[in-house]
C-alpha cells in the first residue's frame, strides 16, 4: 500500500513548504460536511467523520450505501443531472435530510470521484434573480463609473466589506516578483491600517496560488476549528488521498492557521483576480471573531470579484495613460525612421534621445553584428559584450530579457552598478547577433512591509529547521540597493512592438524587392510577347487600313463631300495613331535596355494633333482644354511623351462627370540645385478626382479603382506606362486630388 504524507505542522520545513499537499489534507472544514461516491454506481466511498453531528448518521452507516439511502428519487435525479451539466450553473442545490436543509454543492474531484458538501442553511429558497440584482446594481454602476484602477479596487472593497459586514477587507496587488502590495482598503476605525503595505512573496506558497486559480473562492469561518478527518483516510478506489483543490470545505493549512493567529485573523475569505489566465492579486477579507458567510452571499462576492478581473485590462490601460502616449508617439517617429533609411543604425540614432526614453533608460547599446554603438550611460563594449554572451544562453529563443536586479542573477554586475542595476535586452536577430540593450543604475529605495518579509526559522524539538509564519505585522521598513527602478508593462510592450517593426520593415523590404525582381521579369517577357504580337499580327492590318483610306481619297476623293474627306482623313490619322502607339508600346517594352530617342521638341505642336484626336475621340462631349501659356520646347523623346501626355488628357476626360470637361495644362520651371532646373508639368482637370487612400496605388500595373464596363473601360496600365516614361526621363510623377473636386497630375522633366 502506498504511503503518503497528509498535512500535518511537524513535517513542514524549509525544504518543502512550496511542496506542501495542501490539495490532500485529508480533513475539511467542520461546517460542512463532505460525502464522495462513485459516479457510476451512486455507491459512497468516503465522508466526513462529522455527519452525525450535521446529518444524524454515523459515518459507517452511510459509507458503501448507495446515495438514494441518503437522498430522496429526486434530490439524487437533480444530483445526477448537475454531473451533466456546468456545475457553476446549478450550485448550490437546496437539499432536505432528515427535516434538515441544506445548501449543496456538488463537483467532480480532479481524480473524477463524484464530491457532495453539504453546508446547513436556514433558507429553502434559491436566490433569485431580483434579489441578486439589487445586491450587486449599486457596486456595477459605482464599477462602470470608475475611471481608474485606484478607484475600482477602493469601490470593490467598500462594496465587499457592506455586503459581508468583514472588518477589514483588502486588496492585493501582486509584482512581478509575486509580492503582494495592499492597493485598495476598507475597515473599522479601531484597526490599524494597511494601505500601501508589502507582503512577500513567501506569505503565499505556489501552489496556494494555484489553488486560488482553480477555487475563485475560498472562506474560512473559524481558524480555531477541530479539523473534521475523512473516512476512510484514503480513497477506496484510487488508494490516495482525496483530491480536495475544488472544495469548498477543503481543511487549512496549518501554517495558514498559524499565520491567521498572527495577525489575530479568526475568520477569513478570499477572492481570486485573474488576468489573462493569470493570478494577479486579491481580494483579502479578515475578521476578529468567528464568521460565517452564506453560500449566496459569497456567490454574490465572488460575481463581484469576476466583474473586477474583467475590469482590470481596462483601468490598468487608463493607468499612466500620458506616459503610454506618448511612448507610442516616440515609437511612430523611430518606426518611420526606420522604414526611410537604408540603415538600421543610422535611422535608430537619427532620432535624437526616442530609443532611450522609449523605455526609460539612461543609456542603450544598438548591437549590429559585431559592432556595438552606445548612447547614454552604458557599460563598457566589453562588458557589453560580456553581458550578452550570458543573456544569449539564458534566453535561448526568447525574444527579450528584462531584470531591475541584474546582480541577482549576474554577480558581477556589481562592478556596473551605477549605470547597469537594471537591464533590458531585444533580440533582433540571435543570427546575426543583433540586439539592443537598455541600461538604468541603481537607485536606494524604502520599500514598506506589512512586518519583516524574512521569515523566521525555528527549531524544532527534533531539531529539525521549520517554517514559522511570522508572528508581527507591524509597520517594517527596508532598504533596497543594486536595484532599479523596475520596466514597466507598457515599457516592456513597447520594446516589443518596436522589434516587430524592425523585423515587418525589413520583411516588407526585401518581400517588395523580391516582388519587383520578380514581376521586372515577368513583366519584360510578358512585353516582349505583346511587342512581338503587336508588330507583326497589328501592324500589317493597321497599314491595309490606312492604305484603303489612302486610296479611297486617291480614287473618289472628287466625288465625295467635304464630310467624307474629312472622315477619311481622320481614319488616317487614327490609323497612324494607332501605329505610333504599338511602336511605343514596343518601344517600352525594351525601355529598360535601349536608349531614349532625346530629340528637341516642341510641346506646342507635339499636343495639337493630340488634342484634335482626343476631341475628335470625345466629339459628343464638350471639352475644353486650356493651355494658359505657349509650352516649350524641350529635350524628350517625342512618341514617349506625346504618349504620356495622351494618356493624362484622356484620363482627364474619362474620369470626368461634369458637363463641361474643363481641362488645364501648364509648366514652370522648378529649381533643384544651383545651376539646374527641371521642367514641371501640370494636367489638372475637374473630374471626380481620387481618394487619398487611393493616391498611391494608381500607378500599380493593371490596377483599377472602377470597374471596366465604368468610365470608358481600359486595362489600367495607363498610368503605369505614364510613370515608366516619366522615370526613363530621370523626372518623377504624382497627384493632388480632391474626392469629388478634380486631379492634377504633374511631373517633372529635366533639362
Amino acid at each position: 500500500m502506498n504511503s503518503y504524507n497528509l498535512t500535518n505542522a511537524e513535517t513542514l520545513d524549509l525544504n518543502n513548504c512550496d511542496r506542501e499537499p495542501i490539495h490532500i489534507p485529508g480533513s475539511i472544514q467542520p461546517h460542512g460536511v463532505l460525502i464522495a461516491f462513485n459516479y457510476s454506481d451512486l455507491i459512497i466511498i468516503q465522508v466526513s467523520n462529522n455527519t452525525e453531528k450535521l446529518l444524524g448518521y454515523q459515518p459507517q452507516e452511510l459509507l458503501g450505501k448507495n446515495l438514494f439511502q441518503l437522498l430522496d428519487l429526486q434530490q439524487v435525479k437533480t444530483i445526477q443531472k448537475c454531473l451533466e451539466e456546468d456545475f457553476s450553473q446549478v450550485n448550490p442545490l437546496k437539499l432536505e435530510i432528515k427535516q434538515q436543509h441544506f445548501n449543496g454543492i456538488v463537483h467532480r474531484s480532479l481524480d473524477d470521484t463524484v464530491i457532495l458538501e453539504l453546508e446547513p442553511t436556514n433558507s429553502t429558497k434559491e436566490l433569485n434573480f431580483f434579489s441578486f440584482h439589487n445586491l450587486v446594481k449599486k457596486p456595477l454602476d459605482q464599477i462602470q463609473n470608475a475611471s481608474n484602477l485606484t478607484e475600482l479596487t477602493q469601490i470593490i472593497a467598500q462594496e465587499i466589506q457592506r455586503i459581508t459586514g468583514f472588518e477589514r477587507v483588502m486588496i492585493y496587488r501582486f509584482n512581478s516578483e509575486s509580492a503582494g502590495k495592499v492597493i485598495a482598503e476598507a475597515k473599522t476605525e479601531k484597526l490599524t491600517p494597511y494601505l500601501g503595505l508589502y507582503y512577500p512573496a513567501s506569505d503565499i506558497p505556489k501552489q496556494a496560488r494555484e489553488l486560488y486559480i482553480l477555487n475563485l473562492l475560498r472562506i474560512i469561518p473559524d481558524a480555531n476549528y477541530q479539523p473534521a478527518q475523512l473516512t476512510p483516510l484514503l480513497n477506496p478506489v484510487t488508494n490516495a488521498p482525496l483530491d480536495l483543490s475544488l472544495s469548498v470545505l477543503r481543511s487549512v493549512s496549518p501554517i495558514h492557521i498559524e499565520y491567521l493567529n498572527n495577525m489575530d485573523v479568526t475568520a477569513s475569505m478570499s477572492i481570486s483576480l485573474l488576468k489573462d489566465q493569470q493570478l494577479w492579486g486579491l481580494i483579502a477579507c479578515h475578521h476578529s471573531t468567528p464568521k460565517y458567510i452564506s453560500y449566496e452571499t459569497r456567490t454574490i462576492c465572488e460575481f463581484l470579484g469576476q466583474i473586477m478581473s474583467l475590469e482590470l485590462t481596462s483601468k490598468e490601460d487608463n493607468e499612466n495613460l500620458d506616459y503610454k502616449l506618448k511612448l507610442k508617439s516616440l515609437q511612430a517617429k523611430l518606426v518611420e525612421s526606420i522604414s526611410q533609411s537604408e540603415n538600421l543604425l543610422d535611422s535608430l540614432l537619427a532620432t535624437n534621445d526616442h530609443l532611450l526614453q522609449l523605455v526609460n533608460a539612461q543609456g542603450v547599446a544598438i548591437c549590429l553584428n559585431q559592432s556595438i554603438t552606445t548612447r547614454g550611460k552604458t557599460p563598457s563594449s566589453e562588458q557589453i559584450q560580456a553581458l550578452w554572451n550570458w543573456v544569449s544562453e539564458k534566453i535561448e529563443n526568447e525574444t527579450i530579457f528584462y531584470t531591475d536586479q541584474l546582480i541577482q542573477q549576474y554577480p558581477i554586475a556589481t562592478e556596473i552598478k551605477d549605470v547597469a542595476s537594471g537591464l533590458l535586452v531585444l533580440v533582433i536577430s540571435k543570427v546575426q547577433k543583433t540586439y539592443l540593450m537598455w541600461f538604468r543604475p541603481e537607485v536606494i529605495q524604502t520599500v514598506k512591509w506589512g512586518g519583516n518579509p524574512h521569515k523566521p526559522v525555528e527549531r524544532s524539538e527534533k531539531d529539525n529547521l521549520r517554517i514559522s509564519p511570522r508572528k508581527s505585522f507591524e509597520l517594517w521598513q527596508e532598504t533596497v540597493q543594486l536595484k532599479a527602478l523596475p520596466w514597466q508593462r507598457c515599457e516592456i510592450e513597447a520594446a516589443i512592438e518596436l522589434k516587430n517593426n524592425i523585423v515587418g520593415i525589413v520583411l516588407r523590404k526585401a518581400e517588395e524587392l523580391a516582388q519587383i525582381n520578380q514581376e521586372l521579369t515577368r513583366s519584360n517577357n510578358e512585353l516582349d510577347a505583346f511587342a512581338y504580337l503587336a508588330s507583326h499580327d497589328l501592324k500589317e492590318p493597321l497599314r491595309g487600313i490606312h492604305n484603303y483610306s489612302s486610296f479611297l481619297l486617291e480614287d473618289y476623293g472628287s466625288i465625295l463631300n467635304e464630310d467624307g474627306v474629312s472622315k477619311l482623313q481622320t481614319l488616317m490619322r487614327l490609323t497612324q495613331r494607332m501605329e505610333n502607339l504599338i511602336n511605343s508600346l514596343l518601344h517600352y517594352s525594351r525601355l529598360g535596355r535601349v536608349e531614349l530617342i532625346l530629340k528637341e521638341t516642341d510641346l506646342n505642336q507635339l499636343l495639337n494633333p493630340i488634342i484634335e484626336t482626343i476631341k475628335i475621340s470625345f466629339k459628343e462631349q464638350q471639352i475644353d482644354i486650356f493651355i494658359p501659356r505657349r509650352l516649350p520646347t524641350i529635350k524628350c523623346d517625342r512618341i514617349q511623351i506625346g504618349e504620356l501626355f495622351t494618356n493624362l488628357i484622356t484620363n482627364a476626360i474619362k474620369y470626368n462627370d461634369k458637363p463641361v470637361k474643363s481641362i488645364e495644362i501648364g509648366w514652370q520651371q522648378e529649381e533643384v540645385l544651383p545651376e539646374q532646373s527641371d521642367w514641371q508639368f501640370y494636367i489638372k482637370d475637374n473630374g471626380i478626382g481620387i481618394r487619398e487612400k487611393h493616391q498611391e496605388v494608381i500607378f500599380r500595373i493593371f490596377k483599377r479603382l472602377h470597374p471596366t464596363n465604368r468610365y470608358g473601360g481600359g486595362t489600367g496600365a495607363g498610368l503605369t506606362i505614364a510613370q515608366k516614361i516619366v522615370e526613363r526621363h530621370f523626372g518623377k510623377i504624382w497627384v493632388e486630388s480632391i474626392y469629388g473636386q478634380g486631379s492634377t497630375f504633374y511631373f517633372t522633366i529635366p533639362q
